[in-house]
């Protein structure tokens, strides 16, 4: 039994479409477009007027939290030097998003 080498690096954007493209019967063209759509579902389903939650069935799910803002602290103690006090900045309020393997993802990574 022959073994299969380790991919050296990451495949490229092109590499990806002309696979999908063999694989699939279709055109890089289209491969291309469904992506660009994918994209898109994505942008809106994570933006100000979607659900903030996307999932792509068997593979992951995309979360977008609210993170409010934190105010400014002053004389807090210095976790890393003990007996000395310092200043915490304030942060603006942000959005994280969070991509999340669903169980299929994780079973082709376990093999």
């Amino acid at each position: 039994m022959a073994k299969v080498a380790k991919a050296k690096k990451a495949p490229t954007k092109t590499e990806i479409f002309n696979s999908i493209a063999n694989a699939t019967d279709l055109t890089r063209k289209q491969v291309a477009a469904v992506m660009d759509a994918l994209a898109a579902e994505i942008k809106r389903s994570l933006g100000p007027r979607g659900p903030g939650v996307f999932a792509i069935p068997g593979l992951l799910k995309i979360e977008k939290k609210r993170i409010p803002a934190r105010p400014a602290k002053k004389d807090v103690p210095n976790p890393f030097r003990p007996g000395e006090l310092m200043d915490v900045a304030a942060r603006p309020a942000s959005n994280k998003v969070k991509v999340r393997p669903l169980k299929s993802l994780k079973d082709m990574v376990a093999r």
